[in-house]
């Protein structure tokens, strides 16, 4: 039964004392955990927006960058995500890792990266990520799988004869955080909850009940 599935978490603590005074500090320390201690996708994150209608609308997505700015990823601009992050920059992440029993939640607002800095991580990724941004017209409906096929067929072959360069459609976004929560899995469900509201240029840390 679903409602008998549960973990007793407490592998670690997280303290108000031991928490880095900077979150994106602290971010990072989780971060490198989770990429020497999970196995799969470390870096994966539930990416949410909102719609014209005023609708969450969540996926998962990869970061790709930690600045000390914030948290930088990459899409199709012509997407469902970057229309809704067009038209409300009001954004959330959520990152789970429950090998090390962790989750950090992260609100903000987000913004396009410059084409310069989009186009030097896009010439950096393998050659059949660069031809799958040209051949997906993302979120949009399609007939078929062959539709995808046979973009990616074209563009390949173009691309044989011709220097390959960004999509104009593609690039990143950095997401410019105003509040995190730090979660630290702990036993008989009285688990560690830190946050951080931003006053002015400030860090304001506060303990959560659970």
């Amino acid at each position: 039964m679903l409602r008998d599935i549960r973990t007793n978490y407490q592998k670690f603590e997280l303290t108000e004392e031991s928490v880095n005074t900077n979150p994106l500090h602290q971010l990072g320390l989780w971060l490198k955990d989770a990429i020497s201690g999970q196995k799969a996708d470390p870096t994966a994150m539930v990416l949410s927006t909102v719609d014209l209608e005023g609708n969450p609308d969540s996926r998962v997505v990869l970061l790709k960058e930690l600045t000390p700015e914030g948290l930088v990823f990459f899409t199709n601009y012509n997407s469902k995500k970057g229309q809704q992050i067009t038209a409300n920059q009001h954004v959330s992440v959520v990152f789970f890792w429950p090998e090390l029993e962790r989750q950090v939640r992260i609100t903000g607002k987000a913004e396009k990266i410059s084409e310069e800095d989009s186009e030097s991580y896009f010439l950096s990724r393998p050659l059949e990520s660069q031809l799958g941004a040209w051949a997906s017209p993302q979120s949009e409906i399609i007939e078929n799988r062959n539709v995808l096929d046979e973009n990616y067929t074209h563009f390949r072959q173009y691309f044989e004869t011709h220097e390959i360069e960004k999509p104009p459609h593609w690039g990143g976004f950095l997401i410019r955080p105003e509040y995190f929560e730090f979660w630290q899995g702990r036993s008989n469900r009285l688990h560690d909850r830190v946050e951080f509201c931003q006053k002015g240029q400030n860090w304001i840390i506060h303990r959560l009940a659970p």
